[in-house]
């Protein structure tokens, strides 16, 4: 079980649109070119993410996208369902029939409970995680690299100065 790139550049395209959003609408073009997607896999996406109603597009000169809802309103799990990722460990969908259809008549596998409550816990975990979330780590993320970056500036000019 694992998260396929669908789900992974679906977040990540989020993230930059909810980054960005605030000088407007933001394009697909840009995404694409700052997180090294494929343009065309990224307006399918998109198609997802706005039959959904996670994002609306503007069209004409200037358009793009923007957040159809606020960022503390969308979670990971909304994004990942709306581009239709399976988050499921079992081997059968969660049907119970891992065995084959031979195996139908109520019989689980003996790990089927154990793979079950994984899915939930991790939609739950998913559900938890708003995109307001990972948009402030990711500011966070900054604000601390610009920090060691002026940090360093400093202490080489004190160096320097010597």
């Amino acid at each position: 079980m694992r998260l396929t790139t669908k789900g992974r550049f679906a977040v990540t395209a989020m993230i930059d649109l909810a980054l960005r959003q605030d000088k407007g609408p933001v394009t697909l073009a840009g995404i694409s070119q700052r997180q090294d997607i494929s343009l065309s896999y990224l307006e399918q996406l998109f198609g997802k993410l706005r039959r959904h109603e996670i994002v609306e597009s503007v069209r004409g000169p200037g358009g793009g996208y923007n957040l159809a809802r606020k960022a503390q309103n969308v979670t990971v799990a909304d994004i990942i369902i709306a581009v239709d990722e399976p988050l499921d460990a079992t081997q059968c969908g969660g049907k119970g029939n891992c065995h084959g259809s031979d195996h139908e008549n109520g019989i689980h596998c003996m790990t089927h409970d154990l793979w079950a409550t994984l899915n939930a816990k991790m939609v739950d975990y998913l559900d938890s995680v708003s995109l307001q979330d990972l948009v402030n780590q990711q500011k966070q993320k900054t604000l601390d690299n610009s920090v060691v970056v002026m940090h360093q500036r400093a202490h080489a000019d004190h160096t320097a100065s010597r």
